[in-house]
């Protein structure tokens, strides 16, 4: 009788209750060695590929791409092949598989033991961040919970013909592009993120455009891509209608008839919409937020910061960091991290402060470390860097995690003042708003100011309210000095 194995959904190093699948690097049916790359996941920080626990044949995989598996879950069954390499029973895999039903306390544990982090928007660059108060946490995006110190390494796979890493194939299909007609730039011929964007501006290697060649090449030319998008669709007069497939330009105020439609009240069924399942770091950040609201006092003070005697030349990033700055040093009870089961809070000698990298899939949260010990040059590089290593997803996961305070400059786009989330164990997160001009009375009249809106968010748990103002007007009293 064959030696059937079911393989769980282990821990990835993120600490999430689930991850979604983005490919298949094994077909069912196939045979596949031992640690050799099985599938690759999407998690709230990055694809990562998931090597194979056995060596056998994959019979049954438990979803397909884009479907969301729970961590502990069922994901693939093998027929083991007494013939190849297999793990000893009690050697490690370096996994740690959760039970299957208890993904839904995973989120909420790791809450209580203060393992979060997280953000708010930041004009592209900056903004709020997470902490967690061990040293253990791999890291994460928009926010953290309990992870382990397993890293994995995303190493670019040739799949027909095509070499590229996970993340760069998940992109190319989000964007429609194949990547058999991108020209690759990467070392070894590695077709990279860059590659991909740019083949998507030029639409030279869009679906769309594979589609149009494939309509036009012969019998037997172009890929099996092309060969297929050469077949016709069925015509739409054959297809039923249905609320979902109707398109926005057929819609009419006549039935079929030539009599008024009557309307109702939309139901369910009738919507034209279809729900999105949310993945990656917006699922995250869906947990993250709901468990900060459950779990902060949070309080807002609001004030402005006159910037007319700034000189020319003043970088507001840099400036809004190194103003924090001030204020941390000035107010140490807003750089810390409060623990609401113990009731214990931990002040922080340096200051680290999370910058929120805005993507098309949500929010990076990459820390900027010892923002402290670092002028104005020294935090303009750090921005530019995380930004970048964020962007191009070569930012190592240590660098997603242990923030002491956070901020957010929603302003960029727009807004005055907020509310911004914080999220435990962080005390605090300042929001700048949009900057604009505002009368201000002077010895002798008025004039026309420059001013920044400030919001300050803070666990009153944690602060008093006396210690935020402080806080605050330190940040402001900095943001007025010329230079």
């Amino acid at each position: 009788m064959a030696d059937i194995k079911t393989f769980h959904l282990p821990d990835l190093g993120e600490g999430l209750p689930d991850a979604t699948i983005v490919e298949w690097l094994v077909k069912e049916g196939a045979t596949v060695r031992l640690d050799d790359p099985l599938v690759s996941m999407e998690t709230a920080k990055a694809v990562v590929e998931v090597p194979s626990p056995y060596s056998g044949k994959l019979v049954k995989m438990h979803g397909g791409n884009g479907d969301v598996i729970i961590t502990g879950a069922a994901l693939a069954e093998f027929e083991l092949d007494p013939k190849l390499p297999q793990r000893a029973e009690a050697q490690s895999t370096g996994h740690h598989h959760a039970p299957a039903g208890a993904s839904a306390g995973a989120g909420s544990k790791a809450a209580h033991n203060g393992d979060k982090v997280v953000a708010s928007d930041v004009g592209g660059e900056l903004s709020s961040g997470d902490a967690k108060p061990t040293g253990g946490d791999a890291g994460t995006v928009v926010g953290a919970m309990q992870s382990s110190d397993a890293v994995h390494a995303e190493q670019a796979v040739s799949v027909g013909g095509v070499k590229a890493v996970p993340a760069v194939r998940a992109l190319a299909r989000k964007l429609g592009v194949d990547l058999a007609r991108v020209a690759p730039s990467g070392a070894g011929g590695v077709v990279t993120m860059n590659d991909v964007k740019l083949a998507a501006a030029s639409g030279s290697a869009t679906a769309a455009a594979a589609a149009e060649r494939g309509w036009r090449a012969a019998p037997g030319e172009g890929s099996a891509s092309t060969q297929r998008a050469a077949t016709p669709e069925p015509s739409s007069a054959l297809r039923a209608p249905s609320p979902e497939g109707r398109r926005e330009d057929q819609r009419t105020a006549l039935s079929a008839a030539g009599k008024p439609v009557r309307t109702s009240p939309p139901a369910a069924h009738a919507v034209l919409g279809q729900p999105e399942q949310l993945k990656g770091m917006r699922r995250t950040m869906a947990r993250v937020m709901a468990e900060a609201h459950a779990q902060i006092v949070a309080t807002s003070i609001v004030d402005d910061a006159d910037l007319h005697a700034w000189q020319p030349g003043n970088d507001i990033t840099v400036r809004l960091l190194r103003a924090l700055v001030t204020a941390c040093k000035t107010v140490p009870a807003l750089n810390a991290w409060f623990d609401g089961q113990n009731l214990t809070r931990t002040l922080h000698p340096h200051v680290d402060i999370g910058l929120a990298v805005d993507t098309e899939d949500g929010l990076f949260v990459p820390a900027l470390r010892n923002a402290d010990r670092l002028d104005a040059a020294g935090l303009r590089a750090a921005v530019n860097r995380a930004r970048a290593e964020v962007m191009d997803r070569s930012i190592a996961p240590s660098e997603l995690t242990g923030y002491t305070i956070m901020l957010s400059n929603f302003g960029m786009f727009a807004g005055r003042y907020a509310t911004p989330v914080v999220v435990p164990p962080c005390v605090a997160i300042l929001g700048a708003g949009k900057l604009h001009h505002a009368t201000v009375p002077v010895l002798g009249g008025f004039e026309a100011h420059r001013v920044m809106p400030l919001s300050l968010t803070f666990d009153h748990r944690a602060a008093t309210g006396g210690e935020a103002a402080r806080f605050l007007k330190a940040v402001i009293d900095d943001l007025a000095l010329p230079r």
